[in-house]
C-alpha cells in the first residue's frame, strides 16, 4: 500500500504540468492522466467496498498473469473504459479535493475483506491483493506516460 500512496503522491507533483501535451507520446495531457489515474483508484475501491466477498472466486487469466509478472501495461493497447474517463477539462483548483478523495479511498481499501472484488475488464474479477497489484501497476504506467510527456 506504500508504494501505491508514494505514486499518488508523486502524481500530484505534475500538477504544474497539467496542460503540457506531447501527440507522439499520448492524445491526452498530463492532467488528464493525473485525473484518470485517480478515478481509476476511486472508482475501484468503491466497487470492491460495495462487492460480496463470498462471490469471489479465483480464475486463471493470461492477460493478468503477463501485466501481473512484467509489472507493466503495453502502451497504447487498451481504451479506458468510460467511466474512468475525466468528462471535465483538468481544474487545478479541484486536485486537492481529489487527491484528498483519493487518499480517503485508500484508508477504505486497508478495511477491505481479502476477498472483497472488483470486475476488471480484461483481467477478471481481481481480490484486495490482486486490486492493490493491478492499481499500483496502473498508476505507474501513467506517471511513466507523464513523464514522457515532459520529456519530450
Amino acid at each position: 500500500m506504500n508504494r501505491l500512496q508514494q505514486l499518488v503522491l508523486e502524481l500530484e507533483s505534475f500538477v504544474p504540468y497539467a496542460e503540457k501535451i506531447n501527440p507522439s507520446v499520448s492524445e491526452a495531457n498530463v492532467g488528464w492522466h493525473i485525473d484518470h489515474s485517480l478515478l481509476v483508484i476511486n472508482q475501484i475501491v468503491k466497487a470492491m467496498d460495495m462487492s460480496d466477498p463470498e462471490a469471489y472466486q479465483y480464475h486463471f487469466n493470461f492477460k493478468r498473469w503477463i501485466a501481473f509478472t512484467l509489472k507493466k501495461f503495453p502502451r497504447g493497447v487498451a481504451k479506458a473504459p468510460k467511466q474512468v474517463r475525466p468528462v471535465e477539462a483538468f481544474d487545478a483548483d479541484k486536485i486537492s479535493a481529489s487527491i484528498e478523495h483519493t487518499n480517503n479511498s485508500l484508508a477504505v481499501f486497508t478495511t477491505l475483506q481479502p476477498n472483497q472484488f472488483f470486475v476488471h475488464p480484461f483481467f477478471g474479477k481481481l481480490n484486495q491483493k490482486a486490486a492493490l497489484k493491478m492499481l499500483t501497476i496502473h498508476t505507474a504506467h501513467h506517471l511513466a506516460i507523464i513523464k514522457d510527456i515532459i520529456k519530450k
